[in-house]
């Protein structure tokens, strides 16, 4: 990978870190916060290198509050089940209420944070 992808990820990484118990925020609010408002594919895959790391990307779903990064998750359900362990009803792969648990970084942070 390109020195500056790896920079891209470690952004990434400290923007999903700041997530909340119990919410969530999506791909693009994450490219969006960084400035790179075309990027939510590239934090999808920043996303998919956070195994090793302590990253909840569980946190990060699509835009319409899908469990899109389920399958980075072993291929079992533990992606919902660490979700619903914080308090966050997921049916049939989707976040309800997903208003009321998104957490948009561009409105909680200080964009000198990454």
């Amino acid at each position: 990978m390109q020195p500056e992808t790896l920079n891209f990820f470690e952004r990434v990484y400290k923007v999903a870190m700041q997530i909340p118990f119990g919410r969530v925020t999506s791909y693009g609010a994450i490219a969006n916060y960084l400035g790179a408002s075309r990027s939510a594919r590239m934090v999808g895959y920043a996303m998919n290198g956070s195994v090793n790391k302590d990253v909840p990307a569980h946190r990060v779903v699509n835009r319409k509050g899908l469990l899109t990064g389920k399958q980075h998750f072993g291929g079992t359900n533990l992606m919902q089940q660490l979700l619903e362990s914080e308090g966050v009803q997921v049916v049939d792969h989707q976040i309800q209420n997903f208003e009321k648990v998104y957490w948009d970084p561009a409105k909680h942070l200080d964009t000198e944070q990454t």
